[in-house]
This record gives structure tokens, C-alpha cells and sequence, in this order.
């Protein structure tokens, strides 16, 4: 049987996702932050993660890629409420292959497990056409975008943890924060703390 984990820091969501899904495989575990999701899918090795992407602590994109960097066998959902070009490319790009939008739950969270189980990317025709057309609208320069190191430390900054404190979660440096800090704001032209929580509210990175 299919052993699934989900990650949301929301009660409800968590709630409505097992009620949909524990009828027809095992529910192995939950998880209300990153952190906790990599802990588990670790520790359990499940063969899907539902994950949301706008976990505290550690994001749905870092999550992603540490669960695949160290359990390769797992296959990653993202379970969210947006639908932005650059998020669902960073979230391919960190290794998942499933994307399913909140709104569409209903009508195709099933198809997408079964997708991922037998290891089959999933996503709805929604998703593939932002994808399509961002790929023919895209410009020809390279835009100066945050990495998505850059982007998980500035979501630990909008939520209030210290450098020290985001070293720890990250289980980096603080001088490496400080240096991925300095660029995501000299990249962002920003120059206090408080123009990047704005940036993280507004850009979605956390919710506000």
C-alpha cells in the first residue's frame, strides 16, 4: 500500500487531506513545519509527501530539496494556493513532480497520488499553461532572481529568527546567512529588515 506523508501547518488542511486520502492508502506521519517534514519523510521514507509550500521554518522549495537529496525515493507533491511561474520552477527545479493548486483538491488530489506513486509527474491543465506560457513569453535576458537558499533565509528573516537562529535551522553557517542575507537584499535593492519582510509578504514567501 502507498504510505503517505503530509505537511501543513495548518490543523484543517492536515484534517481534510487524511479524510480524502486514508481510505485508500496509509498515512504515515504529519508534519506542521519543514523542518519537521524532512525529520519524518527521513525517518519514515514514504512514498508520496504532500507538501505545502508555505511552511514555517523551512519552505515547501528547501524541503523538497532535502527530502530528495536524502531519501531520492520519495516523491514529492506540492500542495498549494499558488500558482506563480517562478515558484512552480523552483519547486521543479529542488525535485518535485507533482503540483496541485489548493482550489483543485477536490476534483484531483486522488489522480495526483496515484500519479506520484507509480512515479509519474502530475499536474492539472492549469499549471500546465503557466508553465507553457512562461516558457514562450520568456525574456531573453536572465533575470536577477533570489536562489532558492536566498529565498528560504529571507522567509526565516520575515519570521522574525536571528541569524544565529537561522544558521541553526539550516544547519549553515552564520556567516553563510549573513552572506546569503546581504545578497538577496543588494539583489532586491533593499536596506533594512523591514523592506525585506515587506518583500516576503508581498512576494508571497510568507504569509502575511
Amino acid at each position: 500500500m502507498t504510505r503517505i506523508l503530509i505537511a501543513d501547518d495548518h490543523d484543517v488542511v492536515r484534517s481534510g487531506l487524511r479524510s480524502i486520502l486514508e481510505s485508500r492508502w496509509e498515512i504515515v506521519g504529519e508534519a506542521t513545519n519543514g523542518k519537521e517534514a524532512i525529520r519524518k519523510a527521513i525517518e519514515l521514507k514514504p512514498d508520496v509527501a504532500v507538501l505545502d509550500y508555505s511552511l514555517p521554518l523551512i519552505n515547501g522549495v528547501e524541503a523538497t530539496r532535502q527530502i530528495r537529496a536524502r531519501v531520492p525515493t520519495v516523491e514529492i507533491l506540492i500542495f498549494t494556493m499558488h500558482d506563480s511561474e517562478g515558484l512552480i520552477h523552483d519547486l521543479l527545479e529542488a525535485g518535485a513532480r507533482g503540483y496541485l493548486l489548493k482550489s483543485d483538491a477536490k476534483c484531483f488530489l486522488v489522480n495526483a497520488i496515484e500519479s506520484l506513486a507509480a512515479h509519474r509527474p502530475f499536474f492539472t491543465a492549469k499549471v500546465s499553461e503557466t508553465l507553457l506560457e512562461s516558457y514562450l513569453t520568456r525574456p531573453t535576458a536572465t533575470e536577477t532572481v533570489l536562489t532558492s537558499r536566498e529565498r528560504s533565509v529571507v522567509q526565516l528573516i520575515a519570521e522574525g529568527h536571528s541569524n544565529k537562529q537561522i544558521a541553526n535551522i539550516l544547519s549553515i553557517s552564520v556567516k553563510t546567512v549573513e552572506t546569503h542575507r546581504a545578497a538577496a537584499m543588494r539583489k532586491l535593492n533593499i536596506s533594512s529588515a523591514a523592506a525585506l519582510v515587506r518583500y516576503a509578504v508581498r512576494n508571497r514567501i510568507v504569509e502575511a
